[in-house]
């Protein structure tokens, strides 16, 4: 019986306790607002910044014409001839002397567009509807093509974005991929590129031009 009293005498002392409403120590952090600090510089430097220190290639195109040289360059210089374009969304951003390879396994590198880009974490925001699920894992280097009017402060703002960009329904797949793919950190050797591309690059082309 001195069990039962006992458990009987805790309960009556936390329905006490629950009938009495006491103020949070830290009424900050129960509201909506964000942890972090606002981002001090303007969303694309920001994006630029996170990308590259996470191991991505970030190049700033200020338009179509230019996009297009600074591909053909990059293909000259790394010697690629199979390239995968994500289509027909991307026919204007192709250079004329490429054209889409449909067997990603033959393929160099892939190049695919992104629903958006999250300059906190350096982020981009891949669908199904970019290139596929395969497009930007399976070649050994991902080129994604992005607009500055793309990229989004944060996370919370991507997902919103994503909403009323899709209001009857979500893409079947939806990815945050963050630079090249990598392991752990296992005996303090990081590999890179054992479960996705190698290389990351993002061209991000103005839109207030």
């Amino acid at each position: 019986m001195s069990g039962l009293k006992a458990k009987q005498n805790t309960l009556k002392k936390i329905r006490e306790a629950l009938s009495h409403s006491v103020p949070l120590p830290f009424p900050q952090s129960e509201g909506g607002q964000s942890p972090f600090e606002g981002i001090i510089d303007d969303e694309d430097i920001s994006f630029a910044k996170q990308f590259s220190v996470l191991g991505g290639k970030f190049a700033f195109c200020s338009n179509i014409i230019e996009l297009k040289a600074e591909l053909v360059k990059l293909f000259t210089t790394r010697n690629w001839k199979n390239v995968f374009f994500e289509t027909p969304g991307m026919n204007h951003t192709i250079p004329t002397d490429y054209h889409h390879y449909e067997d990603l396994a033959s393929c160099e590198a892939a190049v695919t567009s992104c629903e958006c880009l999250v300059a906190r974490t350096g982020s981009m925001v891949l669908s199904s509807l970019n290139g596929g699920r395969a497009a930007s894992a399976y070649c050994p280097v991902h080129i994604c093509i992005a607009f500055s009017n793309q990229v989004m402060p944060d996370i919370k703002d991507a997902f919103s974005y994503l909403k009323s960009k899709y209001p009857s329904g979500l893409p079947s797949f939806i990815t945050f991929a963050s630079g090249p793919s990598r392991t752990a950190d296992i005996e303090k050797t990081l590999v890179t590129g054992v479960h996705g591309p190698k290389e990351v690059f993002c061209f991000l082309v103005d839109t207030d031009q």
